[in-house]
């Protein structure tokens, strides 16, 4: 099920959100119906219920805060099952395995651990299931294509379906183990509340990763505030709106252009698509995001941010700062630094960049130019580490927003095109050699079909909306009441366009679904 669609919109997330805050309500319900029982019955009755209460603790406030919060997980677990198993219910089995693994690994971990030896045993045997799990699905296919073009053989690929979100979940789970083992977090000895935790619908698909020390309070005990609903609904809508009116939009545009043959594109039309897919693949992760995040909030839980304006960057380690920052930071705590990170020699250092960036190119996804992607960024990141960071530095911000800007541009051309044929000839009608012209009418038609999205994105890419947002708040009363009637109608407007777009198009995928 995707966010941006009819059946979520209009029918699967009203029946959450109705049912998850309809739960304080029941439970009062019931904690009154107890109190009158006990004040109209028998003294005995009386008595003995007193009594029961008393020993049990009551059913007070902090009893009910307790009952809300078991139901509102067990609502929210039930709506989560149902959201992934929609789709392909039969990979619902993996994610309840992967789940288990880890939850029973904790507990024994936690029960039998008594020596670092028997940590470690029991931490390898979660890894290793969760990393043969994610390894015979997502890579067995690439493997069996890669020794059968190496060495000639023809062994039948497996033909596996993708379970949606598998990189996801499993890098959360992992997460907890790992945390675990190090001592940063308490094992969580229920296990309907840790698949809560990894199943929780808003981010399960797509990200962002979640770790489970970020929401393991609020997973026991979380409040719902009513400012914090109102701004999840207002991100919620503005990931909606990335998604259908942008990323949709500038989607259709990149399509057109990846189908033209090589040399029927010039060069200006050839990077035009290539700034297209970049902007698509921008607000169409981002928007997920957003609206992840804007969900967490209604929920009460605050999911980390995952996104910066990655494309205001001035450097390539600028730009890794801002994109897909869960992802990144999961890399650095688990991997890199316990390589050593950069506080080793320069041999050691080469060794661990090398490491993180093929892990981060092959995990987005099973073919070469994912590795290619990943090592491309990797030699950048270590060329601006050992060669030109300094001189980079001191060039004026407009020199370096545009040399980040063409690094990321090449590189999402590198990470679309999984044919390495195809992506040689784009990359040659990028730079002029596949005998195409510098220019040509179909750039002109491309631009005016296409140029209120393209214009949109190339905006709201940088960060002119928190900027306005800023200015006008710090007006008078007058100025601001009359930005937020705008605001309103405006989000009103918006919304009922998205609407439409979503009855009549039939272009309209998550692109990171497919990892």
């Amino acid at each position: 099920m995707v966010f941006s669609s009819i059946p979520f919109l209009f029918f699967f997330l009203p029946a959450c959100f109705m049912s998850y805050y309809a739960v304080p309500g029941i439970v009062q319900a019931l904690q009154t119906k107890e109190g009158r029982k006990a004040r109209t019955g028998f003294r005995a009755e009386i008595l003995a219920a007193e009594h029961k209460r008393k020993k049990a603790g009551g059913f007070g406030a902090g009893k009910a805060l307790e009952v809300t919060q078991r139901w509102r997980n067990g609502i929210l677990l039930l709506f989560s099952l149902v959201f992934y198993a929609w789709g392909e219910p039969v990979y619902l089995l993996l994610m309840l395995f992967a789940t288990l693994v880890d939850y029973c690994g904790g507990r024994l971990m936690t029960r039998f651990g008594t020596t670092p030896g028997r940590r470690k045993l029991f931490l390898a045997c979660a890894l290793g299931i969760n990393l043969s799990m994610l390894a015979f699905f997502k890579y067995a296919d690439f493997l069996i294509g890669t020794v059968n073009g190496l060495s000639g053989a023809a062994i039948r690929p497996l033909g596996l379906g993708l379970p949606v979100g598998i990189s996801f979940f499993t890098f959360q789970t992992m997460s907890y183990s790992i945390d675990l083992y190090r001592g940063k977090v308490p094992v969580e000895r229920s296990y309907p509340d840790y698949l809560t935790y990894v199943s929780m619908f808003p981010q399960l698909v797509a990200g962002p990763i979640v770790r489970y020390a970020t929401v393991k309070e609020e997973l026991h005990c979380r409040q719902i505030r009513a400012k914090e609903v109102q701004e999840g609904i207002l991100r919620f809508m503005q990931g909606l709106f990335k998604k259908v009116l942008i990323a949709n939009q500038i989607g259709a545009l990149w399509e057109e252009i990846r189908l033209l043959e090589a040399g029927q594109a010039s060069v200006a039309t050839a990077w035009l698509g290539a700034v297209a897919f970049t902007l698509q693949l921008y607000f169409d992760f981002s928007a997920y995001s957003d609206m992840a995040i804007g969900m967490g909030w209604m929920l009460g839980f605050h999911f980390p941010e995952n996104f910066n304006y990655p494309l205001f960057a001035v450097s390539v380690t600028d730009f890794w700062r801002r994109w897909h920052i869960s992802l990144s930071t999961w890399f650095r705590d688990y991997i890199y630094i316990p390589l050593g990170g950069n506080r080793v020699n320069v041999g050691k250092h080469l060794r661990n960049m090398f490491v993180v960036w093929f892990l981060t190119g092959l995990w987005h996804g099973a073919a070469w130019n994912f590795v290619l992607w990943g090592l491309y960024y990797g030699v950048l990141l270590t060329l601006e580490k050992y060669v030109w960071g300094r001189a980079l530095e001191a060039l004026p911000k407009l020199a370096q927003h545009i040399y980040a800007a063409v690094i990321v541009v090449v590189g999402f051309v590198i990470f679309v095109f999984d044919d390495m044929g195809a992506l040689g000839a784009y990359l040659k009608s990028m730079a002029g050699c596949a005998g195409n012209a510098w220019w040509g009418e179909e750039f002109l038609w491309y631009s005016g079909n296409y140029g209120a999205a393209l214009a949109a994105g190339a905006v709201l890419a940088f960060p002119v909306y928190p900027w306005l947002k800023r200015r006008l708040a710090e007006k008078g009363g007058t100025v601001r009441l009359a930005a937020c009637c705008v605001s309103f109608a405006g989000y009103v407007a918006l919304f009922l366009a998205a609407t439409a777009f979503l009855v009549n198009d039939t272009y309209n995928p998550f692109l990171y679904f497919r990892f």
